[in-house]
């Protein structure tokens, strides 16, 4: 990894997940300096340069290029980002949790790890492909959301949402009928292709035969290096820090979820206020059914 993308991630704000994900690509030196940072991070912020040294058993130059190469400008600059990070919550990770944990403590941990990564999805997530994807959505006469395993269900919560707008949409599971769907599309639709790695190759065909046939391809994805995106006309980046060594955490699901909610809200914002408050009234119809249901 390079400096400029240990910087692009320190710009996320969580330093502490910075040196997670680039623990593997730092010298065997400044891997020690990661090590007892990631050991112990609320004494390293209140220790000195020398004192951080001493605790990883490296050289104090050690220490200042280890901040350099995880992004940071210096060791002063290195302190408030841990220090942003510690605030955020101390990063934890699904692999982190051990066997003499209580509950209490796994519970704690996996919600630490979700807002941190969520914090980080957030800071990754490009407004101006949001707002081209709600360009094209917008312009769409049909839409086709494809999606498998966690990505599926994302895809059918977009379904879910957007007949309200007005807009013919589709999301079903078969991939008989997914391959279906994507080779008969036509110029003036819209394929929404989900998958946190991009590297699904049913999804990469499904989007490549819905390019052919003429219609605009919306990729959302975890992975923007992935084969996905060479299919896309936009790219929705839904980045997490999931580590599925262990566990499978559903990091990468809340954060597409929660970015199908802003895809959702801003196409809604701009079919104006005559839509909006026919929505309101389907609103106070659903309320009205549940009021009278009876069990």
């Amino acid at each position: 990894m390079t400096v400029n993308e240990s910087s692009d991630l320190a710009g996320a704000r969580n330093v502490l997940e910075v040196i997670r994900t680039v623990l593997g690509d730092l010298r065997k030196s400044d891997r020690r300096v990661a090590e007892a940072v990631m050991a112990d991070p609320q004494r390293i912020l209140g220790a000195t340069v020398a004192e951080t040294a001493e605790l990883a058993g490296v050289s104090q130059p050690t220490v200042i290029r280890f901040c350099t190469a995880i992004g940071c400008d210096g060791f002063q600059d290195f302190k408030i980002r841990l220090a942003q990070s510690l605030a955020l919550g101390t990063s934890a990770s699904h692999s982190a949790i051990a066997e003499e944990d209580s509950p209490d403590e796994v519970a704690r941990k996996i919600f630490d790890y979700t807002m941190t990564s969520l914090d980080w999805s957030r800071h990754r997530l490009d407004m101006t492909q949001m707002n081209a994807a709600v360009d094209l959505i917008l312009e769409a006469d049909h839409i086709e959301f494809f999606g498998f395993g966690a990505s599926a269900i994302v895809a059918q919560d977009l379904q879910q949402k957007f007949p309200l707008f007005g807009i013919p949409c589709n999301a079903t599971m078969d991939s008989h009928q997914q391959l279906m769907a994507a080779s008969m599309m036509r110029p003036g639709a819209v394929a929404v292709a989900i998958s946190n790695t991009g590297g699904t190759r049913s999804i990469i065909e499904l989007a490549r035969l819905a390019r052919e046939q003429g219609a605009k391809v919306i990729a959302m994805t975890g992975s923007m290096d992935s084969a996905l995106i060479n299919y896309a006309d936009v790219v929705i980046n839904i980045e997490t820090l999931d580590n599925t060594d262990v566990f499978t955490p559903t990091t990468s699901r809340i954060a597409a979820l929660v970015t199908a909610d802003i895809l959702s809200t801003l196409v809604a914002r701009r079919l104006g206020k005559a839509h909006n408050q026919r929505l309101v009234r389907m609103k106070r119809f659903l309320s009205q059914m549940r009021r009278n249901e009876t069990f």
